[in-house]
């Protein structure tokens, strides 16, 4: 991955994980409520190529040390994301709430991508 796309995938890191509780309380308030919208459907593959991301899974399927840090370069790719995030008492967001916040959280920050729930969560 060349410096740039580096710098850039850091620095959305950064920016997930120091948020503000005022986005994250707008990123999840969809989940509150019943779901009256299908799953959404997402590929890997179209995704990362469309966003020049195709050698940076860590971005999503992060890893953390014992103190909570992110490990920048080690992916959980080989996990599934509810091993994590639906424990109980862990205070790890939940996978829904996680997949909202990071989706959305990144599609925010550099300005492309789908945020309105009908734009991922697509009524047959």
């Amino acid at each position: 991955m060349n410096a740039s796309l580096r710098l850039c995938a850091l620095l959305l890191m950064a920016l997930f994980f120091m948020a503000t509780p005022a986005l994250s309380s707008v990123l999840d308030e969809s989940i509150d409520g019943p779901h009256t919208r299908p799953m959404a459907r997402f590929d890997h593959d179209t995704h990362n190529e469309m966003a020049q991301l195709e050698e940076s899974c860590a971005l999503c399927h992060h890893s953390f040390d014992d103190t909570g840090e992110p490990i920048i370069d080690e992916s959980s790719e080989e996990m599934a994301c509810r091993e994590c995030h639906d424990a109980h008492g862990t205070g790890i967001p939940k996978t829904e709430a996680a997949f909202h916040k990071r989706c959305k959280g990144c599609h925010a920050a550099v300005q492309q991508g789908p945020i309105a729930c009908g734009e991922c969560h697509v009524k047959e």
